[in-house]
């Protein structure tokens, strides 16, 4: 791991990062905020997982998130989305390819050599977060629309793996919205199984979550026919799974969003987590 940076922040570090990653086959760049407490013993971890276009650094200067995780005594993971470099497969489009990995592992050329985002989050990263980090083995997740996706289902498939879950305004249906149909259509090819284990909506009647889950969603979010919020509440009425919705009046897909009830995340998931 090389240090790229490191910024003192509401008395704790944040610092990005690069390391040589052999499940994605290239160089990967991450983010670390860990707080103050860590200078005292190993905190509870949280993941954010960011959305289409993203890299480690968006959520890690929009979301605000620093404050709060050093209130709680909360480290926070900022991933990358995709993997990156000139060997890497992409296209033109902005939602395929760099930037738009979908947290999932690729099976269809060009992409299956290197988009193993799901590998990487659970094995690749996380392995090398609890081993070069004062974090202790109490994870939960949470995301921002690709990445509220990303964190959904990584947590219904590694539930051994994650404490507590959260989603701001998650691609809550993938399969059947164009944010899905495309991207699952390359990396997966025409198997429709493949696509149902990697969506969240399908998936929770499959897999099931067995703690509760926070979703917020913007009323006003442009891209609502995307997302399909109302598929993941019928999904968790029909399962029973305990869970707060809360459709945020006026509120749009924006990091304004985000960094607005960033507080009621990182509060939700310190108390899960025993921080």
């Amino acid at each position: 791991m090389e240090t790229i940076s490191e910024a003192r922040a509401y008395e704790g570090v944040q610092g990005v990062y690069s390391h040589s990653s052999h499940t994605t086959g290239c160089d990967m760049t991450f983010a670390v905020y860990m707080p103050p407490q860590a200078k005292y013993g190993p905190v509870p971890c949280l993941w954010y997982l960011s959305g289409l276009t993203c890299t480690h650094e968006n959520a890690m200067t929009k979301a605000g998130l620093q404050a709060h995780a050093a209130e709680f005594g909360l480290a926070i993971v900022f991933p990358d989305t995709s993997p990156r470099g000139d060997k890497v497969a992409d296209d033109e489009a902005y939602d395929l390819g760099k930037g738009a990995g979908f947290y999932i592992n690729a099976t269809e050329k060009p992409w299956a050599p290197h988009f193993k985002m799901e590998d990487y989050i659970v094995k690749d990263l996380r392995a090398l977060v609890q081993n070069a980090f004062e974090v202790l083995d109490s994870h939960g997740i949470t995301g921002h629309s690709m990445g509220g996706h990303g964190a959904l289902t990584l947590a219904m498939k590694y539930p051994e793996l994650f404490r507590s879950l959260s989603a701001f305004a998650p691609i809550a249906n993938p399969s059947q919205s164009d944010w899905g149909r495309k991207q699952f259509k390359a990396y997966l090819g025409d198997n429709e199984a493949l696509w149902a284990a990697n969506d969240a909506s399908l998936l929770l009647k499959e897999a099931g979550w067995p703690s509760d889950i926070l979703i917020d969603q913007g009323a006003g979010d442009q891209f609502l026919e995307l997302l399909k919020p109302e598929s993941l509440a019928a999904a968790l009425a029909e399962t029973r799974t305990p869970s707060t919705i809360r459709m945020q009046e006026g509120y749009d897909h924006s990091y304004y969003f985000v960094s607005t009830f960033g507080w009621d995340h990182v509060a939700w998931h310190a108390e899960r987590l025993g921080a």
